[in-house]
C-alpha cells in the first residue's frame, strides 16, 4: 500500500502530458479550455470542502444549539456560498467560450476536412488533398470547415483546441492554432462504426521556411 500511495502522485502528474493530453496545451484555444478544467477543480474541491466541514459541524455540533445558529450555517454555507462559487464558475466558462468562437481575423486560414468511414481527407490552400494529415503553418488561426460524408464524426485535436462534430449535410468551422512547429495527434471524438477506435489523424504544423516550401511545391 505504501508503494500505491507512492507512485499515485507520479501517475498523476504522468497523466497531465502525452500527445492526447488537454492539460499538455500547445495553442491558445487549448490553453482556455485547460484553464477552464483547471478553475473548475478549484471549485469542485472547494464546495467538496464545504461540504465536509458541514458534515463534521452536523457531528459534533450537540443537539442542544440553537436553531437560529443551524439556520446561519445552512443559509451562509449551505446555499450562499455554493451560489457564489456556481455563478462564478459559469460566469468564468461562459466568458472563455464567448473568446473561443471563430471570429473573423486578418490573418486567418481556411482549410477543409472531411470524415468518413474511416478516414480523414483535408486540403489546405496552395496545398495538394492529403489522407490522414493536416498541414498548417505554426503561429497563425486555423479556421477548419468540418463536413462528413457518411455518418457524423467528430474532429478533436486535444492540444491545439475543443472538439467539434463532422455532421452530413452541414459546414461546421472549428479554429485551431499551433503556437509551434511540431506534430500534434488528433482522434475522431464520436462513436462512428467498428472502425472507430483507428479513426485518428494528425497535424502538422510547419515553420515560416517550411510552410514557404509547401507553398511552392516542394514537400517538406
Amino acid at each position: 500500500m505504501r508503494r500505491l500511495g507512492a507512485t499515485m502522485p507520479v501517475l498523476s502528474v504522468a497523466a497531465c502530458g502525452g500527445p492526447l493530453s488537454t492539460l499538455d496545451t500547445a495553442g491558445p484555444a487549448a490553453g482556455d479550455i485547460a484553464t477552464l478544467w483547471w478553475v473548475m477543480l478549484a471549485g469542485a474541491a472547494l464546495l467538496t470542502l464545504l461540504v465536509l466541514t458541514l458534515l463534521a459541524l452536523a457531528f459534533v455540533r450537540r443537539r442542544t444549539q440553537r436553531e437560529g445558529g443551524t439556520k446561519l450555517w445552512l443559509g451562509l454555507l449551505g446555499l450562499a456560498m455554493p451560489a457564489v462559487i456556481l455563478t462564478a464558475l459559469l460566469g468564468y466558462a461562459l466568458m472563455l467560450g464567448e473568446r473561443t468562437i471563430a471570429r473573423p481575423t486578418p490573418d486567418v486560414m481556411t482549410v477543409e476536412a472531411t470524415g468518413r468511414q474511416w478516414a480523414w481527407t483535408f486540403r489546405d490552400p496552395g496545398g495538394p488533398e492529403s489522407q490522414g494529415t493536416l498541414h498548417i503553418p505554426a503561429g497563425r488561426p486555423i479556421d477548419v470547415r468540418l463536413a462528413s460524408a457518411d455518418v457524423i464524426h467528430s474532429f478533436w485535436v486535444p492540444r491545439l483546441g475543443g472538439k467539434m462534430d463532422a455532421i452530413p449535410g452541414q459546414i461546421n468551422i472549428l479554429r485551431i492554432q499551433a503556437d509551434a512547429p511540431g506534430v500534434y495527434e488528433g482522434v475522431c471524438a464520436e462513436f462512428c462504426g467498428l472502425n472507430h477506435t483507428r479513426h485518428n489523424f494528425r497535424v502538422v504544423a510547419h515553420g515560416p521556411a517550411a510552410w514557404d516550401a509547401r507553398q511552392r511545391g516542394e514537400e517538406p
